[in-house]
């Protein structure tokens, strides 16, 4: 083999020995340089990573996990006109954020996959008969229909709450409005001044008009997210003062004296309730014990 041969099979076995020595240093550079900017940035340590997972608290680390099986369980079960009532019904209740519907299909799922081992315990327990079958037709009355009851009795609360404050709202809007200011800045002030649930859906409307809904629009939607009657009554008479160029102030005003009288009626309606109320109290707690002091002795 000639000389001029020879050297250019060595340059060549030299410079791709020198590529390759080239390319894992820069590589080996390259992969420090990330880590150091992430530890500098992050905390990054691949030696206390386990550490770090481990400081997570349980119930990320393990519940949540859990919780996300649970939903894709009741995603697959559940139907979805019963999934759209619970949605609805969460709307009204206040808690509108898909988060609320997946916990409550999890708390489904859970109630009814708990019921089948609670029953073989009832059944396996050594007491009489009479007292399995209350103890089962208990716990499937709290399996079954204990998380429905729970979202009812939450919305029945807050539509109580939207109820008992619209009165002392519509008056106030009604002063600011006949003080000279407009519909809108009145009803920011009055949700400023007046906090609680029905403060938070009118704030949440007027963020609706600012963001390019119609005023009709934005309360059409308040009244679909409280479904609260004294509410949509008022819903309907501010619409049609919008529609017809009807005074608002005056509107304000009838609505004002209106309001006041439903929740006069509805205190008296809830007064003469309490007697019937607290007849079986009475008779099942209070009168066997004044029979036992009377007759006792």
């Amino acid at each position: 083999m000639s000389d001029p041969t020879l050297l250019l099979i060595t340059g060549a076995v030299f410079a791709a020995v020198a590529l390759g020595v080239w390319t894992v240093l820069s590589g080996a550079e390259e992969r420090s340089t990330i880590r150091s900017s992430l530890k500098a940035l992050e905390g990054y340590d691949e030696t206390d990573l386990r550490q770090r997972e481990l400081e997570v608290p349980l119930v990320q680390r393990v519940f949540q996990p859990v919780g996300r099986s649970l939903v894709a369980v009741g995603r697959s079960f559940m139907p979805a006109g019963y999934m759209e009532g619970v949605r609805k019904k969460l709307i009204v209740a206040g808690r509108p954020a898909p988060e609320d519907l997946d916990r409550f299909r999890a708390i489904r799922v859970l109630t009814v996959a708990a019921l089948p081992p609670l029953v073989l315990f009832v059944v396996l327990l050594p007491a009489p008969p009479r007292t399995k079958v209350i103890v089962l037709l208990f716990l499937g009355v709290i399996c079954l229909l204990g998380p429905e009851a729970t979202l009812n009795r939450r919305m029945e609360e807050r539509r109580q709450a939207i109820r008992v404050r619209l009165p002392d709202l519509i008056d106030m809007l009604t002063i600011s409005v006949e003080a000279g200011l407009g519909f809108d800045q009145a009803l920011e002030r009055t949700v400023r001044e007046l906090p609680g649930p029905l403060s938070d859906e009118f704030a949440r409307m007027l963020g609706e008009i600012r963001a390019g809904a119609g005023r009709a629009d934005a309360l059409r939607s308040l009244d679909a997210r409280t479904d609260v009657p004294e509410l949509r009554s008022f819903v309907l008479a501010l619409i049609q003062a919008d529609t017809f160029g009807v005074s608002i102030a005056r509107i304000l005003r009838a609505q004002s004296e209106e309001m006041r009288i439903k929740r006069r009626q509805l205190a008296q309606e809830e007064a003469q309730k309490a007697p019937v109320k607290l007849l079986f109290p009475m008779v099942l707690c209070v009168f066997p014990g004044i029979f036992v002091v009377l007759l006792g002795p």
